[in-house]
């Protein structure tokens, strides 16, 4: 029994989790994190409705601004040692707290369904390219398999393997790049004419691009309170970020603009434009390492808002229950389909959440913000909670307004991060400003 609890992460909600990731380590995993599939294919999109130049200039500075409160939440958990989710207790009070972590939950399983059929996918093909077997099903369920065991190390075996699979996929994706300048004209994508395919203007890629960066807010500082230093939570999530970013989205620019230019399909899998020249299983492989890395983290992620909404929960159990969910969850038919767009909106509704936090933090006050949110029940009686929670509502109402019904030329994600964080701390400056002294008149008169 003491070789299970030791083989098996012990992590906790508390601040005393290790602080075992140094500056290598944060690069590569933030590195594995975003370089994914959906990253991928969101620089599919940019190319050839913009040109190439232009694509991955809103790529740069898109993902540079995008990633500041990606940092600041990450910031938190280095400073506090909480995860995420024991966060948003302050502002929110511990019943707010649980709703957001129940809905941060939903989310990261059923996004875990979907990376853990796209890993089978890439698994299936690089089997099938070697040996003629193919068997998606069950090579979904290794995969989700692999990537359960490793969660269950905890943050522990997250770190290692993140650190390996993030040196692999960049070697991998650095072979990919050279057989497609070996095999196609690469040149030809800087004179490549713009072409409307995917109705993406220069403000909608900016936006794309600035939400990708806020999709990682509920989860960085699951990973960030484990950082040696601030420092090391900073820029290395920084530079690990913004070298995916430019990696991955280059990547599916460049593969999207070949396959337009050759008269194939347009498509941001490498795999097709390198199939026929016997390069098919590497493209395959960085396809594979991507979407496991991004995948752990989102297991992970979900384990933490469950222990977050039970407290006392030994973090193995919510680990298996929810790993195997997410192993049968990814064998429903046609779950690509069903649930890209509603990750997509309940993506964009985490936006306001974490604003609240954000300027709670760094501009209502920081007392409080340490173990007591873990033990003391009083934080449901604050009176900024009720102000959090309707800045929340409003920001998510805007951010369905102008993202369902009414689209912005130039996105929702910024603006709705914008006027939710204002709304907040108007609010909360109200409540909080000191009292006039006429109580203290009040006391001294007889």
């Amino acid at each position: 029994m003491a070789f299970f609890d030791r083989l098996l992460g012990q992590d906790t909600l508390d601040e005393h989790q290790h602080k075992s990731l140094g500056a290598f380590g944060t690069v590569a995993l933030w590195l594995g994190a975003n370089v994914v599939v959906t990253t991928i294919l969101t620089g599919m999109l940019l190319v050839p409705d913009l040109p190439f130049t232009t694509a991955m200039g809103s790529v740069l500075v898109g993902s540079l601004i995008g990633a500041v409160p990606l940092l600041l939440v990450g910031l938190m958990g280095q400073r506090t040692g909480l995860p995420s989710m024991a966060l948003t207790r302050r502002a929110y009070g511990p019943l707010g707290s649980r709703l957001i972590s129940l809905v941060n939950m939903g989310v990261l399983i059923a996004w875990s369904w979907i990376q853990a059929l796209l890993a089978g996918m890439s698994l299936d093909y690089a089997i099938q390219a070697t040996t003629g077997y193919s068997n998606l099903a069950l090579m979904t369920i290794l995969c989700e398999s692999v990537v359960v065991l490793i969660v269950l190390r905890g943050h522990l075996g997250i770190e290692r393997v993140e650190r390996w699979a993030a040196v692999a996929m960049v070697g991998l994706a650095a072979v990919v790049l050279y057989q497609l300048n070996r095999h196609y004209d690469v040149s030809a994508l800087l004179d490549m004419p713009v072409e409307a395919r995917n109705g993406i203007t220069l403000g909608i890629a900016f936006d794309i691009v600035i939400a990708t960066a806020f999709s990682w807010i509920s989860s960085s500082a699951d990973y960030n309170r484990n950082c040696k230093s601030s420092a090391i939570a900073v820029w290395g999530t920084y530079i690990g970020y913004v070298l995916a970013a430019l990696l991955a989205m280059g990547l599916g620019a460049a593969v999207s603009g070949l396959s337009v230019l050759n008269g194939m399909p347009q498509t941001y899998d490498p795999t097709r434009l390198l199939s026929g020249f016997g390069f098919g299983l590497p493209a395959a492989l960085v396809i594979f390492f991507s979407v496991m890395t991004t995948n752990v983290m989102a297991v992970y992620s979900a384990t933490l808002s469950c222990m977050n909404v039970s407290p006392g929960m030994a973090f193995w159990k919510p680990a298996l229950v929810i790993g195997v969910v997410t192993v049968f969850g990814a064998l429903i038919p046609g779950i690509l389909d069903q649930f890209q767009n509603f990750l997509l909106l309940i993506g964009a509704l985490f936006i306001p959440a974490f604003s609240v936090i954000i300027v709670d933090y760094y501009l209502v006050g920081r007392d409080g913000y340490g173990r007591e949110l873990l033990t003391s029940p009083h934080q449901l009686g604050r009176p900024t909670a009720a102000v959090a929670i309707g800045a929340y509502l409003i920001g998510a109402a805007l951010a369905a307004y102008w993202s369902l019904v009414s689209p912005l030329a130039f996105g929702a994600s910024l603006p709705v991060f914008v006027i939710t964080g204002t709304l907040y701390w108007l609010g909360a400056m109200l409540l909080t400003r000191p009292r006039p002294h006429t109580d203290a008149v009040e006391e001294s008169t007889p």
